[in-house]
């Protein structure tokens, strides 16, 4: 799972009856837990590609969620990277939103997304035409939240950048059980990411060609077919593994290789759990979660020569594991679950005042 998944499966826990409302839904795709619950979805969930082009869809968001029935709730309950915060709920009702970053693909990373190497030409220019709708629609309906929770001080930033509200920072979970210390090394370096242009996997494919050490990727996602166009004989591609399948990576591998800009990033503190330590671009979430010179190394631009030196970096760094994994468990699942809890408990008896 995603780390929005693994939010999403603590509030299932929390309210074991509610269900899950959402634009569209690859069925099996979650975990036993979220399955399990009454998944309600929007009508692009009966449309074409809506698993593999979903972006393609962009423009119908607004739509799918002012069409969306709430008005049974007395409590909604957001967690949302694009739309979900702007869902209308009844007058008297609360609502309460986990917001992983404002709507990335309007704002910060719209480039990233809708750029001429991501992005057809049609498709760019019915973005340009259509995205000062999307931003004015997201600004103006943010407000039907009635309090935002941030998953890091990065997204706080954004949040109030964008919508001029204050946001509670907790820090999205961890499942630090899974993951026991390991002082193996295999001699391979590691991505767990999705396949997604702002991940910036052509940027670690770009050093390791050069280098010639081994690169073993897990993820899957639209970029497949181009990055492995890129790479050489020395990088592998995994697809998609498992849960317990990662774990077995994160203990035989040197170090993770993190070059995009998260808004938070659970990933590294993953590895961090298993006492391995993490390479990233200094920049986004990254900075929470990575101590520079402790659990891992920094490099301060997305190219080529700047991971370079941050790997040379590397081999003069002697991490210390036990450390490394003492500064993971600080994320650990059941402090975001009281948390959480604590913080809807206590917002439901100030609106109930």
């Amino acid at each position: 799972m995603r780390g929005g998944e693994k939010c999403l499966e603590v509030l299932c826990e929390l309210y074991p009856d509610a269900p899950v409302h959402t634009l569209v839904h690859n069925r099996g795709s979650m975990s036993p837990l979220i399955e399990s619950r009454r998944i309600v979805t929007s009508f692009i969930d009966r449309l074409p590609g809506k698993v593999t082009k979903y972006r393609s869809y962009l423009p119908l968001f607004p739509m799918a969620m002012e069409m969306m029935d709430l008005t049974a709730y007395d409590l909604v309950l957001s967690t949302s990277h694009a739309v979900a915060k702007n869902a209308k709920v009844r007058p008297g009702a609360l609502h309460i939103c986990y917001c992983h970053t404002p709507m990335r693909y309007v704002w910060e990373m719209y480039g990233q997304y809708f750029g001429p190497e991501t992005a057809s030409l049609p498709v760019r220019a019915a973005m340009r035409t259509v995205r000062p709708f999307l931003q004015s629609w997201d600004v103006h309906t943010s407000s039907r939240v009635h309090y935002y929770i941030a998953n890091s001080e990065n997204v706080r930033r954004r949040i109030q950048r964008y919508y001029r509200r204050e946001a509670e920072v907790i820090f999205p979970p961890v499942d630090t059980d899974r993951f026991t210390l390991s002082r193996s090394d295999e001699g391979y370096f590691l991505m767990v990411t999705a396949l997604v242009p702002y991940k910036r996997v052509d940027l670690a494919i770009e050093h390791f060609n050069r280098t010639g050490e081994r690169l073993v990727i897990a993820g899957k996602g639209p970029e497949t077919e181009r990055l492995r166009g890129m790479a050489k004989g020395n990088i592998e591609f995994l697809g998609w593994r498992s849960d317990e399948e990662l774990a077995l990576l994160y203990r035989g591998c040197t170090a993770l290789i993190f070059p995009g800009e998260e808004d938070f990033g659970i990933v590294p503190l993953e590895a961090m759990a298993t006492g391995k330590p993490v390479v990233a671009y200094g920049k986004g979430g990254a900075l929470e979660t990575v101590v520079d010179g402790v659990t891992g190394v920094f490099f301060p631009e997305q190219s080529a020569g700047s991971l370079a030196s941050a790997m040379q970096r590397l081999r003069s760094f002697r991490p210390d594991p036990e450390a490394i994994r003492r500064h993971a468990l600080r994320f650990s699942r059941p402090h975001y679950k009281e948390r959480m809890q604590e913080f809807i408990r206590d917002k439901v008896r100030q609106h109930l005042l």
